[in-house]
């Protein structure tokens, strides 16, 4: 039987307030267990919780870059579970009525070696208050309660049923993941939990249309874990379908050493957590005056900038859209066509997507922090541009770019100076490399002569290795041409 994959995804993304949301207390990561929550924050008799006003802007601005609705009025519900590290026995969350309601994210996904637009649809976006954590390590078989995360302000990003591969969903969380740190909503730093997504995932028979029994993955706080977790729970689902077996709702745990998904507890329905709303908060008003002072502060969207690049700057949609996936990687493209004029900017493109992209990868960091500034870049294209140095002696010109981790803005120059690497452009010391090799390799001449083409590549490749990889290619080209008549 053929099956189809059903995924959607919940994700908590930590808003980057200074303070709680319902409270004054400070967010800060890493700071001693339990000396960051205060008596709102312990639920302590006769306090009440003020809804922080910054909380409600940041989710103004997300709901406004997806395209979605800002409900005039939505309303705080008391979410009733039990657990130790929820001091009040609720968690406030909204219910009904959330304050963002629907819109879409679009993201590239390859398939089949081609990038193909994918659109996936959001139910909602809800404000709500982190529980705090239970440890689990060294307290000699106890479990410890550390309450610092009680009162974290998070936004609950909810999409449809959208996606049917793990390379899709993967796809998506990158993409929403870019997005809430281009508007500065969530700093998006995974290990330390300011990014969780919770996958939900079921299979049905290809053409059924009723979904089938789905389990929710919980907290899975890095791209490779929540792609190695879905493509687990799919396998576990179809085989236990086939084997006669029914896939029960509930909610699972993945383990990482053993690459696999274990059960949790029984799926809750909202029901189970007797959801009504909270009556120590009004409900939230949110008057269009605001929303229009909060999208005249939105930056430039990712969507807008990618048309830009296309329009202003004549690059494909593809690079427009691998250039505009980070603000920081965006910046840097700007600031190099600033420096080159926009006549350069396919090859910065390249240039960044290419040797920048990867050199990043593996150095595992960020755009940010490339030893090879966007100026030092530029003038390394200057000299490919005016001939200086050649496309393959710029690539190792960059290597030591990144190595000597200089801020001098003439590195390139200084570099290919201390290293001898300038092109030789001159007609003369050319033609005497040519003739050495046309001496020296009288057979190819003469199968080049007798139409063998690839002869032709066999003798240009002798006479760069000659010159030590510094002749002007096109000059080489042409000259050996005119030689061999």
């Amino acid at each position: 039987m053929q099956w189809e994959v059903v995924i959607g995804l919940e994700t908590h993304a930590q808003l980057t307030t200074q303070s709680k949301i319902f409270s004054g207390a400070p967010i800060a990561f890493g700071a001693e267990p339990n000396t960051q929550a205060c008596p709102v924050d312990l639920a302590l008799p006769g306090v009440l919780p003020v809804l922080n006003i910054g909380a409600v802007e940041r989710a103004i601005q997300f709901g406004l870059a997806i395209g979605a609705t800002i409900a005039p009025m939505s309303v705080f519900a008391r979410k009733n579970y039990f657990y130790p590290d929820l001091p009040k026995g609720y968690q406030i969350s909204q219910f009904e009525i959330p304050v963002v309601q629907g819109g879409t994210i679009s993201f590239a996904v390859e398939k089949d070696g081609q990038a193909e637009m994918k659109t996936v649809h959001l139910t909602r976006a809800h404000l709500e208050e982190d529980a705090g954590k239970s440890l689990h390590e060294d307290y000699h078989g106890m479990t410890g309660i550390d309450l610092n995360r009680a009162g974290t302000p998070l936004l609950e990003i909810v999409t449809e049923p959208d996606m049917r591969s793990a390379t899709e969903a993967v796809a998506y969380a990158k993409a929403l993941h870019a997005l809430v740190v281009w508007l500065g909503v969530c700093d998006g730093n995974m290990q330390e939990g300011s990014f969780r997504c919770d996958a939900n995932v079921s299979v049905r028979p290809v053409g059924q249309k009723e979904f089938g029994t789905r389990c929710e993955i919980k907290n899975l706080n890095s791209f490779r874990f929540l792609e190695e977790a879905i493509n687990y729970e799919v396998r576990r689902q179809i085989e236990l379908i086939e084997d006669g077996g029914t896939v029960v709702q509930e909610t699972r745990l993945y383990d990482p050493d053993k690459k696999e998904t274990r059960s949790m507890r029984s799926k809750e329905d909202a029901m189970d957590y007797r959801y009504f709303p909270d009556p120590d908060l009004p409900p939230l008003m949110i008057a269009q005056p605001w929303i229009d002072r909060v999208k005249a502060s939105l930056p430039e969207l990712p969507g807008a900038m990618r048309e830009r690049f296309v329009t202003d700057y004549g690059l494909p949609e593809y690079d427009a859209m691998v250039l505009t996936q980070s603000k920081g990687m965006a910046a840097y493209f700007e600031a190099v066509v600033a420096a080159t004029g926009k006549e350069q900017a396919k090859p910065a493109a390249n240039w960044m997507m290419g040797d920048v992209a990867s050199t990043l990868n593996r150095e595992g960091i960020e755009i940010a922090d490339s030893p090879v500034s966007a100026e030092q870049l530029a003038l390394l294209l200057k000299r490919i541009t005016d001939g200086t140095i050649s496309n393959k002696i710029a690539k190792e010109v960059f290597a030591s770019m990144w190595e000597a981790k200089s801020s001098s803005a003439a590195l390139a120059d200084e570099l290919i100076e201390s290293k001898g690497l300038k092109q030789i452009s001159d007609t003369g010391a050319l033609e005497k490399i040519i003739d050495d090799v046309l001496a020296a390799n009288a057979k190819s001449v003469e199968e080049y002569k007798s139409g063998k083409e690839k002869a032709f590549n066999a003798l240009i490749g002798q006479a760069m290795k000659a010159s030590k990889g510094k002749a002007n290619p096109a000059q080489l080209t042409e000259l050996l041409k005119q030689k061999l008549g």
